[in-house]
């Protein structure tokens, strides 16, 4: 369920904790850990009731390109813009590429 910690208009999710430690697929017919999943259920929620979102990618058991290109590359098909996610999604990991992989699927997806 739902566990992000939320003050006024910053909220965070940890995927490890809050989501899955084994984040997989695509769609929810691949699996119940899917990125469509997180973001319909995590994601978007937090957009709609936060200014700024922090997202704590670490603590995984890894997380392969269909997920995270579905659930945040995704938010822009959802009507979101990138530049805006940009601005109001903090993405905190110790591996800087997962930052970069996600903020090049924000572009993409707005092209």
């Amino acid at each position: 369920m739902l566990q992000t910690v939320t003050t006024m208009s910053e909220a965070s999710i940890n995927i490890a904790r809050d989501f899955s430690r084994a984040p997989a697929g695509r769609v929810i017919s691949d699996g119940p850990n899917s990125g469509e999943r997180f973001r319909d259920q995590f994601l978007i929620p937090a957009l709609e009731k936060s200014s700024t979102i922090t997202v704590e990618l670490d603590g995984t058991r890894g997380m392969g390109s269909s997920f995270l290109e579905e659930a945040f590359g995704g938010l822009v098909r959802a009507g979101y813009a990138a530049d805006n996610l940009l601005k109001r999604i903090f993405l905190r990991t110790e591996d800087p590429s997962l930052v970069s992989e996600i903020e090049t699927y924000w572009r993409t997806a707005s092209q």
